[in-house]
């Protein structure tokens, strides 16, 4: 049962994301760490207090800097409040890998494993593959092999259809 359903938040304007997409192209020109999350704060802290965009980008700072434990309540709080758009895929996406790096792998895939059947968009194979690193810690390497070589599949210049079958037979041989 998704535990996120929030009604979705009103989405910030075009130039505060466009200033966000530019800080995060940046992330790498930062001398250290704090300074790359000192910024992050100081752009969510435009947004009203609580607003699920701001915690969004708040655990995505977290995130990418090291910090998966301080990640999770905020990515939890972005979904509890409703984070708009692509941001709320993003989200589940970011949480489960977040949970997993923590050593919460069940939760991961449950995670994942609703969300794959809720939706399907670009971030469609960045879902698989966090998805496979979640079934590789709970032991299920055939399933995730499975679910990345059909990811890769539709991708590949050629024998796109014997990869897809490859995929499903992974699993079926292990019922």
């Amino acid at each position: 049962m998704n535990d996120y359903p929030g009604t979705p938040a009103p989405a910030p304007a075009e130039e505060w994301e466009r200033r966000d997409v530019a800080l995060w192209a940046a992330i790498d020109t930062y001398p250290a760490e704090e300074d790359f999350r000192a910024a992050v704060d100081a752009l969510a802290a435009e947004l009203p207090d609580g607003d699920p965009t701001a915690l969004f980008e708040r655990a995505a700072a977290w995130d990418s800097t090291g910090h998966p434990d301080k990640a999770v309540p905020l990515y939890r709080a972005a979904l509890a409040g409703g984070v708009p758009g692509e941001r709320r895929r993003r989200a589940v996406i970011q949480l489960a890998s977040s949970l997993r790096n923590l050593g919460s792998a069940e939760e991961s895939v449950a995670l994942l494993t609703e969300e794959r059947a809720r939706t399907s968009d670009h971030l469609d194979d960045a879902l698989v593959c966090v998805l496979a690193l979640s079934l590789t810690e709970l032991g299920r390497a055939r399933e995730a092999v499975s679910l990345t070589v059909g990811a890769l599949a539709p991708h590949l210049p050629r024998y796109q259809r014997s990869m897809a079958a490859y995929a499903r037979l992974l699993v079926e041989s292990e019922s």
